[in-house]
């Protein structure tokens, strides 16, 4: 597949078929989070794969999804909820690098994910000191992000619009999620 079809294939994905995802795919993307880019070389990330059913719900009801169409891409347990987290580690109070190092490793990632046919979802939005007690993480070490992953039950679109157009995304008369993106003119300035 041409990078230019992964880009436009790789949508946010917020409900998953009930399958569990191969191991081989699995790796497949913590290979990509290795060889992604990393400020200073640092290598500090690093990655918990959470598949154990029980801390996986757990984890689940700590998180939260699709603010602007809520409760409508929420998924429910046992219905349409990912069946797997990777989570993303990092010492604590180790300077935002760490901020740039895990963008540049999930983005690798979910494109490894839309390579094999999965899709993902990038959660910031959950409660983390709960998290990170549910994974009982030593000392320094603390979550920075989740992803969840599975095969994707839902096909979200992007659509090109102009700055004045609205960027929340939103769910159409079929139950599609629209996702706008700003078209380049929109957000580059050439000099």
């Amino acid at each position: 597949m041409e990078f230019s079809e992964l880009l436009k294939k790789r949508r946010t994905v917020r409900r998953f078929k009930q399958v569990q995802v191969f191991d081989k795919d699995i790796r497949a993307m913590l290979e990509a989070a290795r060889l992604a880019a990393c400020g200073a070389n640092v290598q500090k990330l690093r990655y918990i794969v959470v598949r154990d059913k029980q801390l996986v719900k757990d984890i689940f009801d700590n998180t939260a999804w699709a603010g602007m169409v809520a409760p409508h891409r929420t998924p429910e347990w046992g219905k349409n909820a990912p069946l797997t987290f990777i989570v993303v580690i990092t010492p604590k109070d180790v300077g935002g690098i760490m901020q740039a190092n895990a963008g540049a490793a999930i983005q690798s990632m979910e494109f490894a994910a839309a390579e094999a046919g999965l899709g993902t979802c990038w959660i910031g939005a959950y409660k983390k000191d709960n998290v990170d007690r549910l994974l009982d993480l030593p000392a320094p070490q603390e979550t920075l992000y989740l992803l969840a992953v599975g095969y994707p039950d839902e096909e979200p679109v992007a659509e090109d619009i102009d700055p004045e157009g609205s960027m929340k995304y939103y769910l159409d008369a079929d139950d599609v999620l629209h996702v706008p993106k700003l078209k380049i003119d929109a957000i580059t300035e050439w000099r």
